[in-house]
């Protein structure tokens, strides 16, 4: 795909996103970012003030933890991991998704 999105079809999805980058393994910042642009092939990436205002939404809602890793590959990084309360929320933000997706296709595109 070498069109280009609308970057508000994404935004209202982007805490969805990154909490499935971290089911996948804990990560940092730079890394979240990097997974999104090859996930997406290229065609969409998170900029940094977009990933540092949805980490700390999802951290204050209890859905990540953060901790510092060590120092063994450069300076500490700071590394999220999701909580137990955060892999409920990806399940039913999900579930959600499915059924807003469906919804859509039909409406858009009149299929049933």
């Amino acid at each position: 795909m070498s069109e280009s999105i609308n970057k508000d079809y994404i935004r209202g999805h982007i805490d969805t996103i990154i909490l499935r980058i971290l089911l996948e393994q804990d990560n940092y910042g730079y890394e979240i970012i990097k997974s999104i642009k090859i996930l997406s092939n290229g065609n969409y990436e998170l900029k940094e003030p977009s990933l540092y205002t949805s980490l700390k939404r999802l951290e204050k809602l209890a859905y990540i933890e953060s901790y510092w890793g060590d120092e063994t590959h450069g300076g500490r990084r700071k590394y999220y991991k999701v909580t137990k309360a955060g892999n409920q929320y990806y399940i039913n933000a999900l579930k959600e998704w499915k059924i807003a997706k469906t919804l859509i296709d039909q409406l858009v595109e009149g299929t049933s």
